[in-house]
């Protein structure tokens, strides 16, 4: 087991706090070069306390999710990209569901000018952000709102999402692992997402680079279960096969567009 350094304690009450250090930043806090800091990065990693993300590393949390203002703040113009992206997808006058998760905020964000909508959530944040656009319908599900975040869980909402049969869902997710699965943390959220998988004609799955990096312990279904990856660099080459075998488009954000990138089989 590694012992960790003075320092190495210091990065890891950072990344504890804030979701995600980066090596510059960490860098000119302790005064020390990027190859240290670097060095202090891959040693957490290896011990599984982080996990590598581009630039620097971020909280490797396999049982329990990071906090939501640290989630909130973790790619956060990488999610604003990915959110105009995938609003884009959704045409006027049509109806969806949009699931607890950062990046689907964002994607309510870039909706706003959207019109004839009728938007189904478990996502407190979604309403809020929706409900004040004359055009847009906005529907909460019932059940009890989780303080942590603002979703709503619990069978209630599985039971009033089941009510409905939309055009269109956007899912954000906690993990992606190599094979494919999508994953969560509290499997009250798992179920809601899985009844809204099964009751959407098309599936958009937003999702940003860092989900790559992170383990999570419950299974909401496969990438494959899906129509649309919205995200912003190219996934992991298993990640992208499957993409490519299973008939996922793949929108990249980043540069490689869904047509150039991945091409549906």
């Amino acid at each position: 087991m590694l012992e960790l350094t003075p320092r190495q304690q210091q990065i890891l009450l950072l990344a504890r706090k804030t979701g995600s250090v980066g090596v510059d930043e960490l860098s000119a806090h302790f005064d020390v070069t990027p190859q240290t800091i670097r060095k202090d990065l891959n040693e957490l990693c290896d011990a599984r306390h982080l996990s590598r993300i581009h630039g620097g590393a971020m909280l490797a949390s396999g049982v329990e999710n990071v906090a939501y203002h640290s989630r909130r703040a973790i790619a956060l113009a990488e999610k604003q990209m990915i959110g105009r992206a995938a609003a884009a997808l959704i045409p006027n006058n049509s109806s969806l569901f949009i699931n607890i998760g950062t990046t689907t905020e964002e994607v309510a964000r870039a909706l706003t000018r959207h019109e004839g909508l009728l938007v189904v959530t478990n996502n407190i944040h979604v309403a809020t952000i929706l409900s004040p656009v004359p055009k847009i319908e906005v529907i909460v599900v019932g059940g009890m709102v989780r303080k942590a975040d603002g979703g709503i869980v619990g069978e209630a909402a599985v039971d009033t999402i089941t009510q409905f049969k939309l055009d269109h869902a956007v899912m954000g997710v906690s993990a992606i692992d190599e094979k494919g699965a999508l994953l969560d943390f509290d499997y009250r959220e798992v179920r809601a997402a899985q009844a809204i998988l099964g009751n959407s004609r098309n599936v958009i799955l937003v999702a940003d680079n860092t989900k790559f990096a992170r383990q999570a312990p419950v299974r909401i279904g496969h990438l494959s279960d899906v129509n649309v990856f919205v995200t912003d660099q190219m996934p992991p080459e298993s990640v992208t096969e499957i993409c490519r075998s299973r008939g996922v488009r793949l929108e990249i954000t980043g540069g490689t567009s869904a047509g150039e990138g991945v091409e549906a089989a």
